[in-house]
């Protein structure tokens, strides 16, 4: 995993309003920039910003059709940070058994 990567990633979403349109374009499928705006909060000039934001970290793709463009969610592109949640999890399981381990000993 290239480092660039997983911190683009963490600092895209970061900011709570692009989390909650990759959210919706993963629960809810391909959405055009007005559709996203009427649900977002912020105005559309802000919502595209957000949407440039996550296609440059590869979480969305766009698709041109006439004057709309569609956004779609790329699910896979999180796998970074699956990865170092597992990692993670691996570490702090480890010691928590050595802590057990430890408090048993202390124990007896």
């Amino acid at each position: 995993m290239a480092p660039n990567t997983f911190d683009l990633l963490l600092k895209t979403l970061a900011d709570p309003t692009r989390r909650a349109i990759f959210e919706r374009l993963c629960r809810d499928g391909e959405q055009t920039v007005a559709a996203l705006t009427a649900r977002a909060g912020v105005s559309q000039p802000a919502v595209s910003k957000h949407l440039g934001v996550l296609k440059q970290a590869g979480l969305v793709l766009d698709r041109h059709s006439g004057r709309q463009t569609h956004y779609r969610s790329q699910p896979a592109a999180l796998a970074p940070l699956l990865d170092w949640t597992s990692q993670m999890a691996g570490f702090w399981e480890s010691r928590f058994d050595d802590l057990e381990q430890l408090l048993k000993r202390m124990d007896n």
